[in-house]
């Protein structure tokens, strides 16, 4: 009896131990499936504050909207974030591919003319004496080409031309030779040479004149002044062709090279464009300013730019790169530390991309590395995608900020000098109620002006305060 006991109790056992290996097969084979057939719920969130889980629908206690279901079937390997139609629908997703296209980015910038230095000419005394007279007595003052400038008087060169004189009636022509080659060496020009010639007399004064048009940068004597041989006496600087030297931001540098044609116009000429080309491109980086400089030649054979004058330059029209993968604006969220985009991988799932980016034109942006032509990222929505890619650890731990961060929406008062003034909806985390207060900008905004509504993302620091680390034009109408 005791044996028959025994046996039944083993044979229970073994059935019971069958039945709940057969029940966590079951279960690992279809977790997301409840008994029912229907998907399994694991929590129900808000959007918005996706780290609160509730464990029943309804409204949110946070934000005037509905609670979303998390279901089991939505874990993925990549990490990424799997969104029903419905969902979709509901947070107004669209995509947009990626595709290749030319980029035209707007190019301006402010600049003051100068001199073209390679204009400037030294006029020196070819050899020591005394300015005898001036012509021009001031800087600044326009001279014609071929106008007398300064009067010398040269004692030293009544030697040398004397013993020229007494060659020459010696009638031997390899001394005469000599003799007036050693003139030249004294630096005497040839037209006083040839006057020597032909008077026979000792010439011990020179009319320096000018061999081109311009204005008088520099007058270093006056009259009465001895000189030096090589002494400089005054520079000459033309304006047939001015140069101006503009900044632009290093996002810029692919748009000008040598030989770039740039566009010119002064407030001075109203309606009227110069036209000039990039003789260089500066090798040096401004550090206060972070900004390329670029030096431009312009023609100026009307001599209407003047030295000081204020332009604006522009590229002109028509001019193009050629095509890049590029991506709306829109589809970017910069995290503060990487840039990065939500790539639809097919049956509602998203996965987070990281990307390196390049310049921006007409609301699309340049995309150097991390998407390939015809993805289709996220353009609308994608904050809210994001926000729970980064709570289930969709990106690695460097990609996330380590701070705590806070979401909420508002609306644009004000942008500028690196700060956005926003008034924002009540942040129940920080108990704080609807206020309109200041923001600091980690990257440049575009596209947004006051009165637009955003969804935005911050961060507390001790040293800056409050810091916007996401932000996005809202496009459902804030409540």
């Amino acid at each position: 009896m005791k044996k028959t006991v025994i046996a039944v109790a083993i044979g229970v056992l073994l059935v019971a131990g069958a039945g709940y290996q057969y029940g966590r097969q079951q279960q690992t084979v279809m977790p997301e499936t409840a008994a029912n057939g229907e998907r399994q719920v694991l929590y129900w969130y808000d959007p918005m504050m996706p780290d609160q889980r509730f464990d029943k629908p309804g409204k949110s206690p946070f934000m005037d909207m509905q609670l979303v279901p998390r279901y089991a079937d939505e874990a993925r390997e990549d990490g990424g974030v799997t969104v029903s139609a419905r969902q979709q629908q509901n947070l107004g997703m669209r995509t947009t591919q990626a595709e290749m296209r030319t980029l035209t980015p707007d190019f301006s910038a402010f600049a003051t003319v100068s001199v073209d230095e390679r204009t400037i000419r030294i006029v020196p005394s070819p050899a020591a004496g005394v300015v005898e007279k001036l012509f021009v007595r001031a800087p600044q003052q326009w001279v014609k080409a071929g106008e007398p400038l300064v009067q010398l008087w040269m004692p030293q060169w009544t030697t040398a031309q004397q013993e020229y004189l007494a060659v020459r009636q010696l009638g031997d022509a390899a001394l005469c030779r000599a003799a007036r080659a050693r003139l030249a060496l004294q630096f005497m020009p040839e037209s006083v040479i040839r006057a020597l010639e032909r008077s026979g007399q000792p010439q011990i004064r020179i009319t320096l004149r000018a061999d081109r048009a311009g204005y008088l940068s520099s007058l270093a004597v006056r009259e009465g002044a001895q000189i030096e041989a090589t002494a400089p006496l005054l520079e000459l600087a033309g304006i047939d062709s001015v140069w101006i030297t503009v900044d632009y931001p290093q996002t810029q540098a692919q748009l000008l090279a040598p030989g770039s044609e740039v566009l010119a116009s002064a407030d001075g000429w109203p309606g009227e464009t110069f036209h000039g080309r990039v003789s260089e491109l500066l090798p040096q980086l401004d550090t206060a300013t972070r900004t390329l400089k670029a030096r431009i030649v312009l023609d100026n054979p009307q001599h209407k730019l003047k030295p000081g004058m204020f332009l604006s330059v522009t590229r002109p029209a028509g001019q193009s790169l050629p095509p890049v993968l590029a991506i709306p604006e829109e589809a970017l969220i910069d995290t503060g530390n990487s840039r990065r985009v939500l790539v639809a991988a097919g049956e509602g799932h998203f996965r987070p991309v990281d990307v390196v980016t390049g310049m921006t034109a007409s609301g699309w942006t340049q995309v150097q590395s991390g998407l390939k032509e015809g993805d289709r990222v996220v353009t609308s929505g994608q904050f809210l995608i994001d926000s729970e890619a980064s709570l289930r650890s969709a990106l690695p731990d460097t990609a996330r900020p380590v701070a705590q961060e806070y979401e909420t929406r508002g609306v644009v008062e004000a942008i500028a000098d690196g700060r956005i003034t926003l008034s924002h909806q009540p942040i129940p985390a920080l108990n704080w109620d609807s206020m309109t207060m200041d923001f600091v900008l980690t990257q440049p905004v575009a596209g947004l002006k006051p009165g637009d509504r955003v969804m935005f993302r911050f961060r507390l620091d001790d040293a800056d305060g409050a810091v916007v680390t996401h932000l996005m034009a809202d496009t459902e109408v804030m409540k």
